[in-house]
């Protein structure tokens, strides 16, 4: 039973969290090149047109929502609140690192975060989410509970961002990263807990033939499932991460501060295997940001200059240009099959 002061405590966590922003994951860097991909922010409905981007879109989260226990059950637990797929996919390697950006992120939200990816065999950008069928690649939770550390600490601490490897092993195609958080701070009343999904879509290459069982998003968790419905201000030692079973060949990755980024790119269209099998590069246009359809992804946005570190401007309406342009290339450029992804960069100081 919960006593009064771990509810007290935890209601005016919940008032406080609702007088605050939450956070959204907006933006992704692939290493080991280092190269920055915007994914999507509710403000780019405003821009005329919108930027296309690689992150499914979220135009109904004006307010930085969370999807709670009750919308387990729904739709809106696979990618957030009426999630559309992305136009672009950022084109990756099995075996690489994603690191994941967030805009903000409250000290109270603690709590576990997850990964999980989805084959959507065809096309990302027309897929039905309710058919995904995702298994988990990485999930962290109570780190340390003498300290009541926990991975959301650990994304706060490295500058909003968190990094997953993609498994090594897995088959080439078209697929949707699916990263999450769950805030805990309310979770000890029932249809407490906050989960923030967001999903970005992807072109993973490589040799691999694993192909994992997956299950949909809307059967990951139970609103009594002991990661879900847990008192976050009583005494614990032990936390059980929710959700199915880690992937088995799942491969981790260092949680350290970003580093620098070396290269901008919006992304390419979709992943066609040739006749017979075998890695392929994207060849369906792309609509740039100005409407104009061109077969490498749409412009590049560079750096702000002098400031270190720092996310790259929102993407804007450019005239497309056809031929992609290399001022500098990253300093491990991705596969021949891929560099019809590198879009014009410029290096960071």
């Amino acid at each position: 039973m919960h006593s009064f002061y771990g509810s007290a405590v935890a209601a005016v966590a919940l008032l406080a969290a609702r007088a605050t922003a939450h956070g959204i994951a907006t933006a992704m860097v692939h290493w080991p090149d280092g190269t920055f991909y915007h994914g999507y922010d509710p403000s780019y409905q405003y821009q005329k047109p919108p930027p296309v981007v690689i992150g499914w879109g979220i135009p109904n989260d004006l307010t930085n929502t969370f999807i709670s226990p009750s919308g387990y059950a729904t739709p809106d637990i696979v990618c957030h609140l009426g999630a559309t797929p992305a136009g672009i996919a950022a084109p990756v390697n099995a075996g690489d690192v994603l690191e994941i950006q967030w805009n903000k992120w409250p000290a109270s939200h603690k709590g576990p975060v997850l990964d999980y990816l989805a084959n959507c065999n065809g096309p990302c950008e027309t897929a039905d989410k309710t058919k995904l069928q995702f298994f988990k690649i990485s999930e962290a939770g109570l780190l340390d509970a003498a300290k009541n550390q926990w991975a959301a600490d650990e994304l706060l601490a490295n500058n909003l961002s968190w990094s997953v490897r993609l498994p090594s092993d897995i088959a080439p195609g078209n697929y949707v990263l699916r990263h999450e958080m769950i805030a805990l701070h309310a979770a000890g009343n029932a249809n407490g807990a906050q989960n923030y999904p967001f999903c970005f879509n992807l072109v993973i290459n490589g040799n691999g033939t694993a192909t994992p069982t997956g299950i949909p998003a809307v059967s990951f968790y139970k609103e009594k499932d002991p990661g879900i419905l847990f008192d976050l201000f009583t005494k614990f030692t032990t936390y059980v991460i929710p959700g199915p079973p880690l992937y088995s060949d799942a491969l981790t990755a260092a949680q350290t501060k970003p580093g620098a980024i070396k290269a901008t790119a919006s992304g390419v269209a979709s992943y066609v295997a040739p006749a017979g099998g075998g890695a392929a590069a994207p060849t369906r246009a792309v609509r740039s940001p100005a409407g104009h359809a061109v077969r490498e992804a749409a412009p590049a946005v560079e750096t702000p200059a002098g400031v270190p570190n720092a996310a790259p401007a929102a993407p804007a309406a450019a005239e497309a240009t056809v031929a992609a342009v290399v001022d500098q290339q990253p300093a491990e450029p991705l596969p021949t099959t891929l560099l019809t992804a590198v879009l014009k960069v410029k290096g960071r100081a």
